[in-house]
């Protein structure tokens, strides 16, 4: 291979290189952030699977594409992500999850939110919306001290605030039995909730 070659392929690397570097870097900028828990993660902390083979991703995921497509539906830029969150700007930003428990029915549904008072006042509206659809029960306080850490808030400025939204438990066989035909019905919540929020 001629050195005027080699040449040329290193400087088509480093281009390369460049370009994957500053695209890491971008910062996206959206109305509205929807992640879908643990979609995409092969390791590590993959989502809870019920003892009769649900398997929490894939619902995240099915409730995360329909909240998508409504949002999309009615003129609202929507960015919907799997596990992986980027570096982003969103008026409001949604983690969709379902709870795990070793002790079957131990949880129920739970908000968890950063730390701003903006986010406080959408988890609480959240609940309340919620709370009159989910029968069982919720967390006592509406903030879940085991999310306090989210990775996600990190990566998001979310000027309404960053939800992670534990709607039920996916390894309760009473609340996916319920759960189950409505997935549906809850994405819409989540949805006209969202756009009922951008309009204040």
């Amino acid at each position: 291979m001629s050195e005027r070659r080699v040449l040329s392929l290193i400087a088509w690397g480093i281009f390369a290189l460049m370009v994957y570097a500053f695209w890491q870097g971008r910062v996206l900028n959206t109305t509205v952030l929807i992640q879908a828990g643990h979609v995409g993660r092969t390791k590590g902390n993959t989502g809870s699977i019920s003892t009769n083979g649900l398997v929490e991703s894939k619902w995240n995921e099915r409730v995360a594409i329909r909240v998508e497509d409504i949002l999309k539906k009615k003129g609202i830029r929507v960015t919907r992500v799997g596990a992986k969150i980027p570096i982003a700007n969103a008026v409001i930003a949604v983690a969709i999850h379902f709870d795990g428990s070793a002790n079957e029915c131990a949880t129920g549904a739970s908000i968890g939110y950063d730390g701003s008072s903006e986010a406080k006042k959408l988890a609480k509206d959240w609940r309340q919306e919620y709370s009159k659809f989910f029968p069982f029960k919720w967390h006592k306080d509406n903030f879940t001290p085991n999310l306090k850490h989210y990775y996600g808030f990190s990566r998001v400025n979310a000027s309404k605030g960053f939800l992670v939204l534990e709607l039920g438990e996916i390894t309760c066989k009473k609340q996916t039995d319920w759960l189950e035909p409505r997935l549906g019905e809850v994405a819409n919540k989540i949805a006209y909730f969202i756009i009922k929020e951008l309009k204040k």
